[in-house]
């Protein structure tokens, strides 16, 4: 057993190679913000597995970039010895080039892994970046698991509102209207909005790893491995051409020359500059299909309607056995556990018709755990559940005809005053803003503080974004539209799914969120307002209801009568008085 650690293996590698260092990030060839084994590099590299960061290895030094939410994780997952830890956001890694390292250094990097954002940027360094013709993992990283092989299934028409032929052929039009004869597709959820497929080369994110060459006559050569398609019908995979997923930058050299080829700058690799450059011609703008795939039809409306009927139900058959198991456990000194919750809300949401598989990894997590809002239970973290402090489970589904996102923080017994009070300025700040009515197309970052007043008035705040879009069983995270401080863009306007969620955190105490999905709807000429789809009884055991007024009561009593109505044809006998006691009008029960 030879005991080389992965970093000396790659600096041998970097020398044989005539490389000063090399740029290793935690990325895919898609960007993706949840990746295969396979493309876990980084991890391999550092033992650090977070969402986000990224290395430079150098002969004498090796440094890791992460954000905020990750410093405490890195610094426990790397060995400190051998690599430096630096801020992703605060100190980038093109000053610290900048700074640190002579003229003319040659840098290695992916082309298929990194933007051409990114690529810009650091080229604006003193370094010499260098295109590596061959990856040194394929040689290097010997017991690497196999390439994603997930199976790709057909999305009908009946689910998805809308024919492949006639979504490519609105795209065609954008095309043509920008005098462009190509369009690269390399966002798997784009990809398979277009051709009306589902993917499963990731666990909870049902998208294929392809890509894809729209031409502006709206035919579509599709780049994916042909072990994937055994379970499409003839008919989807005869209606494009199919190439090997490696052809795909070969193939845009090629017919690149003369043409015009739309690119999106924040995803597509720069490695499909590299190749379209010296020949055709580029127009960088954001993929169309990205705001088109936001805009939902009425066949994936209903979809989302139908969808939380079945995800709320299996909630509050949740909720019901929590609120059993919690006290009694506790009282038994055997309380219930963060993975014991979770594995069997699990086991309720898979007892619901048209359930697939969760939408992202359950956060399940009791008292300080969840003041982590990126937090994962594990056989080392794994905290009971008791009586006088919050619980936080933030948890989603893929259904076959939509996806699901929504968290609840609960207590049994009574939590501290000031816990109260926060939970109180949380929902309160919940309220505002699913109870807006705004101007059609209004932008998120324009709604945001409408979330946060509450909290701001007690001189707090947290540090996430307040709502996000929501693919149609697709990704938890869906571009373009965000609700946040930093500014978006987007119009929002009917027909938008988006989730509404602020939260307060107070490390190694406690961690609340509220969240909603909502869609958005009009409400009078030239306004919009936030319908929910989430149907799920919210906690009110711990809020200063002194704090709420009229409008907000009322608000929460007409939704917990639409909880209760919907919902209890649908719940298990047991769950049943458990719901009629969680939607209880405020005045009656409180």
């Amino acid at each position: 057993m030879h005991n080389t650690s992965p970093l000396s293996a790659l600096r041998q590698w970097l020398q044989e190679n005539q490389l000063d260092g090399m740029i290793v990030p935690r990325a895919d060839a898609w960007q993706s913000e949840y990746c295969a084994p396979y493309d876990e590099k980084l991890a391999w590299l550092t033992g650090f597995d977070g969402s986000a960061g990224l290395a430079l290895v150098l002969k004498d030094k090796a440094l890791l970039f992460v954000d905020g939410r990750y410093q405490v994780q890195a610094r426990v997952q790397v060995n400190m010895d051998e690599v430096e830890i630096h801020h992703l956001h605060n100190e980038p890694l093109a000053q610290w080039l900048t700074a640190n390292v002579e003229a003319g250094t040659r840098i290695g990097f992916e082309a298929l892994l990194m933007t051409n954002a990114d690529y810009e940027t650091l080229s604006a360094t003193p370094c010499e970046m260098v295109p590596l013709n061959q990856s040194p993992f394929d040689t290097l990283w010997t017991d690497r698991p196999a390439a994603p092989a997930g199976l790709i299934r057909e999305m009908p028409v009946e689910i998805s509102g809308e024919s492949s032929a006639d979504k490519r052929q609105r795209v065609a039009a954008v095309l043509a209207a920008n005098n462009a004869d190509y369009l690269a597709v390399t966002l798997p959820d784009n990809i398979a909005w277009l051709l009306n497929v589902r993917g499963s080369d990731i666990p909870t994110s049902p998208v294929p790893l392809s890509f894809a060459l729209l031409n502006r006559d709206g035919s579509v050569e599709w780049f994916v491995n042909d072990n994937k398609l055994s379970d499409l019908p003839d008919s989807v995979r005869n209606a494009f051409t199919i190439a090997p997923q490696d052809a795909f930058i070969e193939r845009c050299q090629h017919l690149s020359h003369g043409k015009r080829v739309m690119l999106d700058a924040d995803s597509a690799p720069v490695a499909l500059r590299f190749a379209i450059e010296p020949h055709g011609d580029i127009l960088w703008r954001t993929d169309p299909i990205t705001l088109m795939k936001a805009n939902k039809n009425p066949v994936e409306l209903a979809g989302y309607r139908e969808c939380h009927h079945q995800d709320g139900a299996a909630w509050v058959n949740f909720l019901a056995w929590l609120s059993r198991e919690v006290p009694a456990r506790a009282a038994a000194g055997q309380p219930v556990t963060e993975l014991e919750a979770q594995a069997q809300q699990l086991a309720f949401r898979e007892r619901q018709p048209g359930f697939i598989e969760q939408s992202f990894a359950t956060i399940s997590a009791s008292s300080s755990n969840a003041a982590m809002c990126h937090y994962h239970s594990s056989e080392a973290s794994n905290k009971p559940i008791g009586h006088d402090h919050f619980y936080l489970n933030d948890s989603g589904g893929q259904y076959h005809n939509g996806t699901t996102d929504a968290t609840r923080t609960l207590a049994w017994g009574k939590v501290s005053p000031q816990q109260r009070l926060h939970y109180t300025a949380v929902l309160k700040g919940f309220l505002s803003l699913i109870t807006l009515q705004f101007p059609s197309g209004t932008q998120g970052h324009q709604l945001d503080a409408f979330a946060r007043r509450p909290l701001w008035e007690l001189g707090l705040d947290f540090d996430h974004g307040t709502g996000h879009g929501v693919g149609h069983q697709l990704l938890i995270h869906e571009n373009p539209h965000r609700i946040a401080k930093k500014v978006n863009p987007w119009p929002l306007v009917a027909g938008n799914i988006m989730t509404i969620e602020p939260g307060y955190y107070l490390a190694d105490s406690h961690g609340i969120r509220i969240e909603n999905q909502v869609e958005i709807v009009e409400s009078r000429p030239g306004f919009c307002k936030f319908v929910s789809l989430t149907l799920i009884p919210i906690d009110l055991s711990q809020v200063e209801l002194n704090l709420l007024n009229e409008q907000e009561k009322q608000w929460l009593d007409e939704y917990h009568q639409q909880v209760r109505e919907a919902l209890s044809p649908l719940v298990e006998s047991d769950a049943r008085p458990w719901l009629v006691e969680a939607t209880a009008p405020i005045r009656v029960n409180r």
